[in-house]
């Protein structure tokens, strides 16, 4: 499958229109496949298309990436993927859907969704995992293609590599075209509608440059239904994720370029953000209680994009922010969405690219 036909034309270039990329080093790979030569410090793990976001399963070896494929708002065919990388190994498979999908529908907690998605018709997008039981994960997709859905799958890796069955599915709102997903305690959801599927691709995306507030968080709990959260708009919410306890949500603003913080009580929600040098995207919890997320380098309203990307740490009680890694110039790779801790390395994905990059933190 080649690269340029896995996302199209308007989202790549409404995206790169906003972004930017960066590198370090590791040991012995298998050899490396035509293409895949080390970028300065950054090695690749190639093939994984559009790898989107990126999550660790555990303590394991095994890391899960989102396969994106097709347009964020719809209907026409997809072909996405779920991927497992080791990275240990630097090495990847293909987990779902694979030669023989698995499918077990869990009709107790999801006894709305229609039936299993349609292999030939899916995009996997962002990502959330929480563990069930010792060496048994849960995991939610932002999924788009035949529906915009919540995909559920159980994920089994008490074994040498992990098994993914679909479970179940969360149907979304007809004006949401959703971005990320956070599981909550109960085993519901909070989503970004990051455009509004009703508006033409190019309106939604013109609307991101302007800052407009076109998004909001919508949340979801086993028996009822999907709904926003008043007074969560936002311009083009993108990555989410959750404190433990679920009442403080965390957002990366793609539109205005901030990480925002909802604290929740209970007739109250609290609204604090911290302004970014990038065009955040995922938002991921690293081993240190700190939040990462990552994106293209921002140069200022009016001026070209810089060719560079960055990951950021924030600290989730001051929001207190710092570049971690990154680099100003990748020819290797670039569109980084996502940047993931994982022992004495950070991980990064992209949603328009045929690899995962990895560095060594200092």
């Amino acid at each position: 499958m080649k690269l340029r036909q896995l996302l199209i034309p308007a989202v790549c270039g409404a995206l790169l229109a906003l972004s930017g990329w960066t590198p370090r080093v590791l040991a012995a790979a298998p050899p490396l496949p035509a293409g895949c030569e080390p970028d300065g410090a950054m090695r690749f793990a190639c093939g994984p298309a559009n790898a989107e976001d990126l999550l660790r399963i555990g303590a394991t070896r095994w890391l899960l990436a989102s396969g994106m494929d097709g347009a964020l708002m719809g209907s026409q065919s997809a072909r996405g993927h779920l991927y497992l990388v080791d990275h240990q190994k630097k090495s990847w498979r293909e987990a779902f859907p694979g030669d023989s999908p698995a499918f077990r529908h869990d009709r107790n907690l999801y006894g709305d969704c229609p039936g299993p998605l349609d292999t030939a018709n899916f995009s996997a997008h962002g990502l959330s995992l929480r563990e069930q039981a010792r060496g048994r994960y849960r995991l939610y997709v932002t999924g788009h293609g035949a529906r915009e859905a919540i995909e559920i799958f159980d994920v089994d890796a008490s074994g040498p590599t992990p098994a993914i069955t679909w479970t179940g599915c969360v149907l979304l709102p007809d004006d949401v075209s959703a971005n990320s997903v956070a599981i909550l305690p109960d085993w519901g959801f909070v989503t970004t509608k990051f455009l509004d599927r009703r508006l033409p691709q190019q309106e939604s995306f013109a609307q991101l440059r302007q800052g407009v507030l076109n998004g909001a968080i919508y949340e979801w709990h086993p028996g009822s239904q999907v709904r926003a959260i008043a007074g969560t708009g936002l311009s083009g919410p993108n990555g989410i994720e959750v404190s433990p306890d679920g009442k403080t949500i965390y957002v990366a603003v793609f539109g205005t370029r901030e990480l925002v913080r909802f604290r929740r009580g209970a007739d109250s929600l609290q609204k604090d953000s911290v302004k970014l040098d990038i065009t955040p995207d995922n938002v991921r919890w690293s081993a240190n209680g700190k939040l990462l997320t990552a994106g293209s380098n921002y140069a200022g309203a009016g001026v070209a994009p810089v060719a560079g990307w960055s990951v950021v740490e924030i600290d989730p009680a001051t929001l207190a922010a710092r570049r971690i890694a990154g680099a100003e110039r990748s020819p290797g790779m670039q569109a980084i969405s996502v940047g993931l801790a994982v022992e004495n390395e950070i991980w990064v994905g992209t949603f328009s690219g045929d690899r995962v990059g990895y560095l060594l933190t200092r």
